[in-house]
């Protein structure tokens, strides 16, 4: 099935073999750095798993080559078009600019031919406002020429969305599209300010089940909901595939996409993450079909290229 992805980070999808070989590490050592575990008690925990990898992605080298690989692996696993986000202000520690960093990412994408990809330049909880204002700016620069809107990332429990709707009122102001992670560590507040924010798309989003009001805007108001299952079992959200709530959204009419999050971490492919949900929560291929043309429809890109990807994904 060829498939959309629009929630993946970039540097939660590093090749274990190359942070290896960049480490000249044991693969078995890097595996247990950069995957979750058993040991992961929360988001926070989950996260820590992104230290090595953003250690790497220093160098112009280093992330073109990460991004061209997450973008090969991506292709075989049928994607036809991805939205890959990451926060440029990580990768600028030793001496390069925010735009090399984008640049290096892109140009790492454009060698992988027959997949679509644009980024998403992620704001992150716990930098300063001047810091996040970067990043707007740096959207506006390179949209349309790569990247196709913001994020907000990062410790959605100590750094709650309200903090940001500022710089968010500024991107509207800009003409950036947003997708904003809420309703993942934090509760049902976490989302209703994401909508507040004007957020179109709402990264996990899956704790709106503990509020119908809440179910019932994110419905009215046609947002879509980026849901990443096994992100969401690795950091305790939800204990099983079995209990996880994407089936129940699905049938209550929410609107949503399914994606990896970081395919490393949570040691995942879109693939698997299909045969997992076919397996434990009886999707047909003709509902994966739906959510496919779902995210299209969300996407950060124009009307045009939609209806030439819904037509790819038909066929």
């Amino acid at each position: 099935m060829k498939k959309v992805l629009l929630h993946v980070h970039l540097d939660g999808s590093v090749r274990p073999s190359t942070a290896s070989e960049l480490l000249n590490k044991d693969i078995k050592e890097v595996r247990n750095l950069m995957m979750a575990g058993s040991d992961n008690a929360s988001l926070t925990d989950y996260l820590k798993r992104f230290d090595l990898p953003i250690w790497l992605m220093q160098t112009k080298d280093n992330l073109k080559r990460i991004a061209f690989e997450l973008a090969c692996d991506l292709k075989k696993d049928d994607v036809i078009y991805a939205e890959v986000r990451f926060s440029p202000l990580f990768h600028t520690r030793e001496g390069l600019t925010k735009e090399e960093v984008v640049e290096s990412v892109l140009d790492g994408f454009r060698e992988c031919d027959g997949i679509k990809i644009n980024l998403l330049l992620c704001m992150m909880r716990g930098l300063s406002f001047e810091d996040n204002l970067e990043i707007i700016n740096l959207a506006k620069l390179y949209l349309g020429k790569g990247v196709c809107g913001i994020d907000l990332a990062g410790d959605e429990y100590n750094y709650k969305t309200y903090l940001y709707k500022e710089l968010f009122k500024i991107a509207k102001d800009k003409n950036i599209l947003f997708t904003i992670h809420a309703g993942e560590a934090d509760g049902v507040d976490s989302i209703k300010n994401a909508i507040e924010c004007g957020a179109s798309r709402i990264g996990h989003g899956i704790r709106c089940i503990e509020d119908k009001d809440i179910m019932n805007m994110i419905k009215d108001k046609n947002i879509l909901l980026e849901i990443c299952p096994t992100s969401n079992i690795d950091t305790k959200v939800v204990d099983s595939y079995n209990n996880h709530p994407i089936r129940y959204l699905y049938d209550k009419g929410i609107k949503l996409s399914i994606n990896t999050d970081n395919n490393t971490v949570s040691n995942i492919t879109l693939d698997d993450e299909y045969n997992n949900l076919k397996k434990y929560l009886s999707f047909t291929d003709k509902e994966l079909l739906e959510c496919n043309k779902n995210a299209l429809r969300a996407s950060f890109i124009t009307e045009k290229e939609k209806e030439e990807l819904i037509k790819m994904i038909e066929q």
